[in-house]
């Protein structure tokens, strides 16, 4: 809509939002901007993804990004604190504490959680209490689940740079239509709650 203020998307994560490896046009965040200027939708992605951070790192630096208006955080942290064997239990209370400042400051926010799975490797209760973070928290925090970010991605080397953590342009391609599938309909004001619901099972 003509003269409409854009509303703020803030992509805070980690080194895959950063786009390691690759030039930031070929990262998710630019991708899925994207995507908002192709359908007409009035939002501006601003990429704080840092590579290497976890989910303390991300509460320590939330307050300095909330000097913006945020309409829509999109929570992509966790990942790092999988792959360093972190206990769960401290990435969920790390998450709550990212969407309560948020929601201290822009009450209104929508919040979309990015869901993270680690390898088998890490043993199947590490494996199985990490994945159950995501959801949990995003009933809690009556967010909008992004089930697994890296659907698709996570584990093919093809489509992963020779690191196989991160991926490659063509895997960000992937990632970005996985996060759009969840992220359109709530920019839409469509079917927020369906999709929070159905997310979250």
């Amino acid at each position: 809509m003509a003269g409409a203020e854009t509303k703020t998307i803030l992509v805070l994560g980690d080194s895959i939002a950063a786009g390691y490896g690759l030039d930031a046009e070929e990262a998710f965040p630019a991708l899925l901007q994207e995507k908002i200027n192709k359908s007409g939708l009035n939002y501006k992605v601003v990429n704080a993804g840092l590579s290497g951070d976890t989910t303390a790192g991300g509460l320590r630096r939330i307050s300095w990004q909330l000097r913006q208006k945020v309409d829509v955080l999109l929570l992509e942290l966790g990942g790092n604190d999988g792959l360093r064997g972190i206990d769960p239990d401290e990435t969920a209370r790390n998450l709550r504490g990212i969407i309560a400042k948020v929601k201290e400051k822009n009450p209104s926010a929508l919040i979309v959680i990015a869901g993270m799975q680690m390898p088998e490797n890490m043993g199947k209760d590490y494996t199985t209490r990490f994945r159950d973070v995501f959801p949990t928290v995003a009933r809690e925090s009556n967010a909008t689940l992004i089930p697994f970010f890296l659907e698709g991605v996570g584990g093919k080397a093809d489509l992963n740079q020779a690191d196989r953590v991160h991926p490659t342009a063509e895997g960000h391609r992937i990632i970005a239509a996985t996060v759009w599938k969840v992220l359109q309909p709530v920019l839409a004001g469509t079917g927020n709650q369906a999709i929070r619901e159905s997310a979250s099972r």
